[in-house]
């Protein structure tokens, strides 16, 4: 009997091995048509024959980190973050609002808030099924990447860029003294966060390895990609499953185009370390690269910094180290450029592996404190696309109690932009946050911009921007005014064109009095003060070149200058290419701002005078001044 019940359950069991290895035939064959992306499969493989499976970064690492952003149709508002205070909204209305995943929230219940983002699985994808599916259909057909689709955004031959390894030793090129710096063990974290819009394969996963393969894991605590609607195939599904394997990065992705400076604030809003490293998504790094950046922030989180920025050549990808100290410096046109570290500033530094100070950075690699970068704004979220937000940051970091720096020990390659290769919208949006720049930043010499950029003032004319929100930061962070840039970070800057020449008498319309010295005989070192306005006394008289001295009286020997902060006559001093504590801008809007300090020229009522005295600049009534006669010359 029990042998019989035996033998009637063996059919079934062997109808159940037939049944599984018809299924295991299925799969297989499944597998066999749907192979993973060539690109994928090549790099994973080279990467386990050559390091095997334990080297490197973990494969395997579970579920995607993909974020999918979705817009609002109700135009909702990002909230502030937790940790800062309310003024600080970053405005991304235009953006994203989406629901967090259950297991998102558990993963973000230790630390920042959660935002708006949907988590998706890899498993379960719902982001523009009909393009993938066309797009793997395209590549299932030839199994190749059309010539089309080879020229990438940069201008890259990505033919070219993909027979050149994911990871490559670039030359060693720091100076021997970098070598013998060793970071210290509780340096801050880094977010480094790269933003693309179809940016080409192998360029962008060398700077993922090329960062992976660099920078210690101590400190780096995590890459965000963020996906700023590419529309190539491979940057799509292929990319999903080539981050799942790698650990500690994340794809956020944008279902709307944003533009490299938003797509930025977007990443910086899911960043959790305490650095934030913006970099382009066509670099590579030297080993070292991260540390004294780190080790610079620490010492102040007010410091904004680059890397030297290396070249790297986009048509042979061929690696150009700079060889020379420079610095970032911008023109009257509000562009960029690089020029040699001037013998002034050399003669500065105690090594030569010192930080540089730097007027502007570049917009290639920058690395600030992410809390600093929140408080004082972010990027000006109403720029468009890219262009200028490295002027931006660079001018409200100087003039706002920051500074700016490059820093020699740490080395990046960058592939520079074909030149060629930006369209007209590029160039609009570029010119568009340039007259935005002018109008929040420059003050009186933003006019001196519109000369050099006509089609900047023919755009400010026709596109009213709104600058209040930014003005309004200004004024709660205590920005100085664009003089003090001048003055004290670069000079070199200073216009000499044609000036207005103002002279008689000096009228405060606040308070209706003059400017006068009230001291008879030897008047050297007497403190100005308001008198009542009279025609007759040479007291009163008074020439001023824009931006230059102001002369007292006739013969004309003696300047308004500041003794602790008190307007007073000195001897004038020899004129030259330096600003000095003599020089005033009297501004269209009646103020008179000394230039080397930023402040204004103030009629301060003490008993019974108004003496002359050095303040914030307000806009106050006692701050607004106007000269008898205006007429222009020749500087």
């Amino acid at each position: 009997m029990l042998l019989r019940k035996r033998y009637r359950h063996g059919p079934c069991r062997l109808q159940f091995l037939l049944l599984f290895l018809m299924l295991g035939c299925v799969l297989l064959m499944v597998a066999m048509l749907h192979p993973p992306p060539h690109a994928l499969h090549q790099a994973v493989t080279a990467r386990a024959a050559q390091h095997g499976p334990e080297a490197g970064y973990r494969l395997n690492f579970g579920e995607s980190q993909e974020w999918v952003l979705e817009s609002d149709d109700e135009g909702q508002e990002y909230g502030p973050l937790e940790d800062l205070p309310p003024f600080i909204s970053l405005r991304e209305d235009q953006l994203l609002v989406a629901v967090v995943s259950p297991r998102v929230k558990r993963n973000q219940s230790q630390g920042r808030r959660g935002g708006s983002y949907r988590f998706i699985k890899q498993s379960n994808r719902k982001l523009d099924h009909e393009s993938l599916e066309r797009d793997w259909g395209a590549e299932e057909e030839d199994g190749e990447v059309s010539e089309e689709d080879e020229m990438t955004p940069l201008g890259l031959e990505e033919a070219l860029s993909s027979r050149i390894p994911l990871q490559r030793a670039l030359p060693e090129v720091r100076h021997p003294l970098c070598l013998q710096q060793h970071p210290q063990d509780n340096l801050p974290t880094a977010s480094v966060i790269l933003c693309f819009h179809d940016e080409a394969w192998s360029t962008l996963l060398r700077t993922v390895h090329s960062i992976l393969d660099t920078a210690p894991r101590a400190f780096l605590k995590e890459i965000i990609l963020v996906d700023d609607l590419s529309q190539q195939g491979q940057l799509k599904s292929a990319l999903s499953e080539y981050v799942a394997r790698l650990e500690g990065v994340k794809l956020l992705r944008s279902n709307k185009r944003l533009g490299a400076i938003r797509a930025r604030m977007l990443g910086a809003t899911r960043a959790t370390g305490d650095v934030l490293v913006f970099m382009d998504s066509h670099c590579e790094c030297h080993p070292g690269w991260l540390e004294p950046l780190l080790s610079r922030i620490a010492g102040d989180r007010s410091r904004v910094l680059s890397p030297v920025i290396d070249v790297i050549d986009w048509k042979t990808f061929q690696y150009y180290p700079s060889k020379d100290m420079q610095r970032g410096v911008l023109d009257w046109k509000l562009d960029f450029h690089w020029e040699p570290l001037p013998e002034s500033e050399r003669k500065t530094l105690l090594s030569p592996v010192s930080p540089i100070r730097s007027p502007v950075v570049p917009g290639g690699v920058v690395a600030m404190d992410r809390h600093y970068f929140q408080n004082t704004g972010a990027y000006d979220p109403l720029m468009s696309l890219r262009g200028g937000e490295n002027l931006e940051l660079s001018l409200k970091a100087w003039l706002c109690g920051g500074s700016v720096e490059i820093l020699p020990c740490s080395r990046v390659g960058h592939i520079y932009q074909n030149q060629d290769a930006h369209s007209p919208l590029d160039q609009e949006a570029t010119l568009q946050n340039k007259v935005r720049i002018a109008e929040i930043w420059l003050g009186s010499f933003k006019e001196t911009f519109y000369k050099h950029s006509p089609e900047a003032f023919s755009l400010s004319k026709v596109e009213k921007l709104d600058c209040t929100e930014r003005l309004q930061l200004q004024r709660r962070l205590g920005c100085r005014m664009f003089h003090w840039f001048l003055a004290n970070i670069y000079p070199e800057l200073y216009p000499s064109e044609r000036r207005p020449r103002f002279s008689g008498k000096l009228h405060n319309t606040g308070l209706g009095f003059c400017a006068d010295c009230p001291a008879e005989g030897d008047i050297l070192g007497c403190a100005m003060m308001l008198a009542p306005c009279n025609d007759s006394r040479q007291q009163q008289h008074l020439e001023h070149t824009g931006r230059k001295d102001i002369h007292f009286g006739s013969p004309r020997h003696l300047c308004f200058d500041v003794r602790r902060e008190q307007v007073i006559l000195q001897n004038c001093t020899e004129e030259g290419p330096a600003i000095h504590e003599q020089h005033w801008d009297f501004q269209e809007n009646g103020m008179i701002v000394h230039i080397l300090s930023g402040k204004c020229m103030e009629a301060v009522v003490q008993e019974n005078n108004k003496d002359l005295y050095l303040r914030q600049c307000d806009g106050k009534a006692s701050q607004l001044w106007r000269f008898d006669n205006v007429d222009t010359v020749d500087e």
